[in-house]
């Protein structure tokens, strides 16, 4: 067995894979290449995606997509509707209107916000199961899966490793972490993934979790930020207000057999406080987290 790695720049950050195997370097290169496929295909930044095909007919028929891409709006649109969720794919205007993270980021006006919030309707995104369709009811709406896309791909990323053999792998996809099998170069065959210091430059860890086949998302707010008159926005906005959330919790992280799951949570619980976001992490089974407020002060599910 023979361990190799690679770096490339896509989906807006830097991607580390790394693989153990007989002939690592060709399974690497599969790995690119699907992640090419996956950021044209699930992109709400590149206007010739396959995902904003859907937001160009908007308001005017229904579009055709790929299996992928449809199971994922699918499982976006139910987690959306579900009661007091912060997640909603359909934010798509409201991202575009303040572009946090982007070098043409602005304050937006109250106007366009209020403008931008009558285009985020999920109930308004029509799917078909049959044809696998969606349609989105108005013009002007258009999907974001930005909080959910790195986990969904993630975890078609492992599908495809175990599939063709490898048993020890690790992929982090910028923020989104996931730990295939044993790291062998330790004794206890854990991998240790660094969690950021939310108030420190990167690579400053607050803490290290010992995972195998796990995967490891964390969300904050120190991520991407734009500073006006002296004030400081995040990108993590909400969709009632369509202001960044407020918050006192710098960054939550979500430990999980799937990737998804950590996306799914880490969105949903984000603007609630670092008790109530700890108790519901504990009711879930097979999943732990880590809250850090702004004050620095940090907890998990398993103290």
């Amino acid at each position: 067995m023979r361990q190799a790695a690679r770096v490339v720049h896509l989906m807006g950050t830097v991607i580390k894979l790394q693989v153990v195997f007989s002939q690592p370097e060709p399974i690497l290169t599969e790995l690119v290449h699907r992640l090419k496929i996956y950021e044209h295909r699930f992109s709400a930044n590149a206007d010739d995606s396959e995902l904003m095909a859907i937001a160009h007919q908007a308001g005017k028929h229904p579009v055709k997509v790929h299996p992928d891409l449809y199971q994922l709006i699918k499982i976006g649109q139910q987690q959306s509707c579900l009661p007091n969720s912060r997640l909603n794919i359909a934010i798509g205007p409201l991202v575009q209107t303040w572009r946090i993270g982007f070098s043409d980021a602005k304050l937006p006006q109250s106007a366009e916000i209020k403008a931008a919030l009558t285009k985020t309707d999920p109930h308004a995104i029509i799917l078909d199961d049959t044809a696998q369709t969606v349609y989105l009811k108005k013009v002007g709406m258009a999907l974001d899966l930005g909080s959910l896309a790195k986990g969904y791909i993630a975890d078609l990323l492992i599908t495809y490793l175990k599939r063709v053999g490898v048993t020890s792998a690790l992929l982090n996809l910028g923020g989104n972490v996931y730990a295939l099998g044993p790291m062998r170069q330790h004794q206890d065959q854990l991998w240790r993934i660094g969690i950021q210091d939310p108030a420190q430059p990167r690579g400053n860890y607050k803490t290290i979790v010992k995972v195998q086949n796990r995967s490891v998302v964390t969300s904050g707010i120190y991520e991407r930020q734009l500073k006006v008159g002296g004030k400081t926005y995040h990108h993590i906005l909400d969709p009632q207000t369509g202001y960044p959330m407020k918050t006192d919790v710098a960054s939550i992280t979500v430990i999980s057999p799937w990737s998804l799951d950590g996306e799914l949570w880490t969105t949903r619980l984000f603007g609630q406080s670092q008790a109530v976001i700890l108790a519901k992490l504990r009711q879930l089974p097979s999943i732990e987290g880590i809250v850090i407020n702004q004050d620095g002060t940090m907890a998990t599910t398993w103290a």
